[in-house]
């Protein structure tokens, strides 16, 4: 696979300022994927100045001419899925058909919904004799995750695009690849030099400065709720708008009495699709109290017949985790879920059977949880599931909100007595009888999981400010 040692500024790729040379890590192997260079604070400066210098003249596009260029995006984004989804598995441990659709796909989806808000947004409103008018915010950067990479990249790239914004991004180093080919495509559909530009670098180093940079207007950051606070502060001092989506430990409701053979397989894939590497993942199953066994041992088995494998290869196993020290951090909490009582019903620590390398994990249930273990209340962040035994329905609600979290909710079940708790759930976004991100409605959380919203228009609107203007003036 290709390295990018090079960062992309000012439309040209260009040798960092005082960086230094980063293999990352292929999961899989522990080999080295790639490698790339870790940059500085004067990196992000070159970056922000070459943004300011394109801001006056891209704000000042028309909607059709971003249309026009949104347009041209999307095709060159299609000649480069191949090696998107090549660089999201060999870096981070995607199953390569998960990261030819779905991750590489969802990128794809937010060019185009992104294209269709723009092309349905009216950016000036009447007032009688006044308007108020949308404008771009200004220089905006984006601090990416290595999870979902080219979903986070795109959902906030595009957007801040049909704004007409100027864009400075820092990808994950963990899986920072696809970023750079994203950076190719957008040099080859016309993007103007200085209007998108790529750092590369850590969040200590390039993710601060990037924060706290007075020339950026605007940080929209995705990663930790760790991470996200140290974003913040390092944003305050400037006073900069800031948008994230950080953390998540979603509740998944099976209400009382529904088929477990129908309910089940959903919010269980959900939980292992991409290694459980998901913010959004239903990672808490609440289940009746009379259904809990049931539920474990149906749980147990669609886990325990879960094949891990190659990512490069075909098929429906899932792959590693993304590095070491995810994986340790797991370890310790799989180990910590059976020092604290819980049924560990399949899975749990060490490396599965036939493994002798790599960063994979064991897909792992427990069952006979209470809200109160660690397992329970921290983001895991791979292929565990714990199951919960609720009583009634309100309790099910008081475990499901008892979360510093509140990022996504999901209930199985009569859609009738769903409608009865699903303004009771504190969560940006609750999935009745679906699993899946719908790409024009808005994602963000509540409480820790962040502020702000990404998605269709609602993500556009993040990238506007909003002015008043009063008295008349010529049509």
């Amino acid at each position: 696979m290709k390295s990018y040692p090079q960062n992309y500024i000012d439309g040209k790729w260009v040798d960092s300022i005082g960086g230094t040379s980063h293999d990352v890590i292929n999961p899989a192997t522990e080999g080295t994927a790639s490698t790339i260079t870790l940059g500085t604070a004067a990196d992000v400066d070159a970056a922000v100045a070459a943004a300011r210098r394109a801001f006056d003249s891209f704000s000042a596009t028309t909607k059709d001419e971003r249309i026009a260029l949104l347009g041209r995006i999307i095709e060159a984004y299609k000649a480069r899925i191949g090696d998107i989804a090549e660089a999201i598995s060999t870096e981070m441990g995607c199953p390569i058909g998960t990261s030819s659709t779905a991750q590489a796909g969802s990128g794809l989806g937010h060019l185009a919904n992104t294209l269709a808000a723009l092309s349905a947004y009216d950016f000036e409103e009447k007032f009688g004799d006044n308007k108020v008018v949308r404008e771009a915010i200004g220089v905006v950067g984006l601090i990416t995750p290595w999870n979902w990479p080219m979903n986070q990249i795109v959902a906030k790239v595009a957007p801040a695009l049909a704004a007409g914004c100027t864009i400075v991004l820092k990808p994950s180093e963990e899986a920072p690849t696809c970023a750079a080919v994203f950076a190719e495509v957008l040099e080859a559909a016309g993007v103007p030099a200085g209007v998108f530009n790529l750092v590369q670098g850590d969040g200590p180093t390039v993710g601060n400065a990037i924060a706290a940079h007075p020339g950026i207007d605007m940080v929209s950051f995705t990663g930790s709720t760790r991470a996200g606070i140290m974003v913040a502060k390092a944003a305050a001092d400037t006073v900069k708008r800031v948008t994230q989506e950080l953390g998540g430990k979603s509740p998944n409701i099976i209400l009382p009495g529904t088929p477990l053979d129908k309910a089940l397989p959903g919010g269980c894939g959900g939980v292992l699709l991409n290694s459980g590497q998901s913010c959004v993942a239903p990672t808490r199953m609440l289940v009746h109290v009379s259904q809990h066994d049931e539920a474990a041992k149906l749980a147990g088995e669609i886990f325990g017949g879960k094949p891990v494998g190659d990512p490069m290869a075909e098929g429906g196993h899932i792959g590693p985790v993304v590095n070491k020290a995810q994986f340790d951090k797991i370890q310790g909490l799989i180990a910590k879920g059976i020092e604290e009582g819980a049924t560990l019903v399949t899975g749990g620590t060490g490396l599965p059977e036939g493994v002798d390398k790599g960063y994979f994990v064991k897909p792992t249930v427990f069952a006979n949880v209470t809200n109160d273990m660690a397992i329970a209340r921290e983001e895991i962040f791979g292929p565990v599931l714990v199951i919960l035994p609720y009583k009634d329905l309100d309790e099910a609600v008081a475990i499901a909100n008892d979360t510093p979290y509140g990022l996504g909710a999901y209930i199985a079940g009569d859609p009738s007595v769903a409608k009865q708790i699903v303004g009771k759930i504190r969560a940006g976004s609750v999935y009745v009888n679906a699993g899946g991100l719908v790409m024009d409605m808005p994602f963000g959380g509540y409480k820790q999981s962040g502020n702000g919203r990404e998605f269709g228009k609602f993500g556009l609107e993040e990238f506007l400010e909003v002015k008043s203007v009063i008295g008349a003036l010529p049509a």
